[in-house]
């Protein structure tokens, strides 16, 4: 594409006399495939966006993103590099550096488009080398306005098919409990709004212990945002029979957030780090007494009272995250919700991790988990939520329901299975994120 003619500018100086005429050629080509395609035309005049454009109808919207961002990127450092007349001189040695290995990141995500594109159109992977030649207009002016090439699906047909799968039913609210209801949850990102999540709905039993699983880029980060309400979703997050949304000042401390990586101070002590914790955490009214034996208490449950007096830094890594989910604890929350906990843990110490987090779910809490190693533990979990991204790339509910029936639903003994029969293709995964969907919502329309 244009960043080859570019790039040959820069390491060998050539003529420019064809270049223009080369890109508006090719800009016409664009003309005509994004209209096939149904974008307006006239984004292929528009430099940056148009790569943005065309990875929509690619179906590789994700990566048009970021090859609109490197190409922005590309072109900064190339209009700096021009400001410099000694090619000897460090910064201009150095832009001209960074011009080229940003020049080579967008090459590549131009390659995975233009994938995408040739396989819309039908077309052999043959058409990806002419389109990232010089020569790219012969084959975008081919796809553009030869009658007989035509897409197999418009950029309208990509965003709207998964919207078709639909449970149709909600989750009952009940007085105990976590019910979520989200309908859909969007954001606002390069020209258009995108659909990050939608059609989620579930009912989660106090004393449960559930697995989220799901792929990269599924919305799980997203999902748990929505339901611990940072991150607010069109939707009804009802936590005992108390709506999230509404009531969210009251209700933030019911709720216990363990990110995978924590803020903790190296200098300070165990002790001094939890009672900073319940300071933050417990209502006012609470005495100084009342506060320290919360400490002690969490303390004992977490098993960090011989080491009360280490410094954090002093700390092992067990240790560390037993004292990051202890901060949470702090406030006795009624929805513990944890972020890859075991992480960094070896199989040992992230087992008596989850037999901790078993222990508390038993006393009537409900704990949502993420992690990316779960075949390791899933004997301590009750439930599993399974996200994955539909043909739109927005994060649906392909299961959530017994870990036994999830196996017998997705055909995999392993969690680690279930997550790659979801992925797409181009991730090393088996694409059947759309049948899985469509599988779970017709079930759930008939129960």
């Amino acid at each position: 594409m244009a960043v080859l003619q570019i790039l040959c500018t820069v390491l060998f100086d050539s003529n420019l006399d064809y270049t223009l005429i080369f890109s508006l050629l090719y800009c016409a080509g664009l003309w005509g495939i994004f209209q096939k395609c149904g974008i307006k035309g006239w984004w292929a005049f528009v430099p940056v966006a148009r790569l943005y454009k065309l990875g929509q109808c690619g179906d590789r919207e994700p990566e048009g993103r970021i090859c609109a961002v490197t190409h922005a990127i590309f072109l900064l450092f190339n209009v700096s590099a021009q400001f410099f007349q000694d090619p000897t001189d460090t910064l201009f040695l150095m832009i001209s550096i960074m011009t080229i290995v940003v020049g080579l990141i967008e090459l590549i995500y131009e390659i995975r488009i233009d994938a995408g594109l040739v396989e819309n159109f039908g077309r052999s992977k043959w058409w990806i080398v002419p389109l990232n030649l010089p020569i790219n207009f012969i084959p975008a002016c081919a796809l553009g306005f030869m009658k007989k090439y035509q897409p197999e699906r418009t950029v309208e047909v990509i965003r709207s098919e998964a919207a078709n799968f639909f449970s149709g039913s909600k989750a009952a609210v009940l007085d105990q409990g976590l019910t979520v209801n989200l309908e859909e949850r969007t954001a606002t990102e390069f020209f258009h709004k995108k659909s990050l999540l939608r059609d989620i709905h579930m009912y989660i039993q106090p004393g449960h212990m559930v697995l989220l699983l799901g792929g990269s880029g599924a919305g799980k980060t997203t999902f748990l945002n929505a339901v611990n309400g940072y991150e607010k979703a069109k939707a009804e997050v009802v936590l005992n029979g108390k709506n999230m949304y509404k009531n969210y000042k009251e209700m933030q401390y019911d709720i216990g957030f363990v990110p995978q990586l924590d803020l903790m101070r190296g200098s300070d002590s165990v002790l001094r780090t939890l009672l900073d914790a319940a300071n933050l955490r417990l209502p006012m009214g609470f005495s100084a007494q009342t506060r320290r034996e919360r400490v002690d208490e969490v303390m004992d449950i977490f098993g960090l009272t011989p080491v009360k007096n280490n410094l954090v830094d002093k700390l092992s890594g067990g240790q560390r995250k037993r004292l990051s989910i202890a901060m949470e604890f702090i406030s006795n929350p009624t929805l513990f919700i944890l972020d890859e906990p075991d992480s960094g843990l070896d199989g040992v110490m992230a087992r008596e991790l989850f037999q901790q987090l078993r222990t508390i779910a038993d006393q009537g809490k409900i704990i949502i988990v993420i992690t990316h190693t779960p075949d390791r533990v899933i004997d301590l979990f009750d439930d599993v939520i399974v996200l994955a991204k539909d043909a739109n790339r927005t994060g649906r509910l392909a299961y959530f329901g017994p870990i036994q029936e999830a196996r017998d639903f997705f055909g995999k003994d392993r969690m680690e299975e279930i997550v790659k029969s979801i992925n797409r293709t181009e991730e090393g995964g088996e694409g059947r994120a759309d049948e899985f969907i469509l599988k779970y919502t017709t079930e759930v329309q008939h129960v």
